[in-house]
């Protein structure tokens, strides 16, 4: 089973790369896949690329989810 989860992009760097934080914690992610994403964005991560953007409504609601059922990151 994968799991993917909604982080918000806080930083971009010029390597195709972004910060994204989720939870306090920031981390560095792959933007190759998506396009047209930048500080602010929401965007669904796994393994270290983001695969797509995502409404930041359906992202605070899936975010939600995971906390009140224990999976949060």
């Amino acid at each position: 089973m994968c799991l993917a989860i909604p982080a918000r992009i806080v930083g971009l760097r010029d390597d195709g790369l972004a910060d994204v934080e989720l939870e306090g914690v920031i981390k560095e992610v792959s933007l190759e896949l998506v396009d047209g994403v930048g500080p602010g964005d929401y965007v669904i991560i796994h393994v270290g690329y983001a695969l797509a953007r995502l409404d930041p409504e359906e992202a605070e609601r899936t975010l939600k989810l995971f906390a009140e059922t224990g999976q949060a990151a």
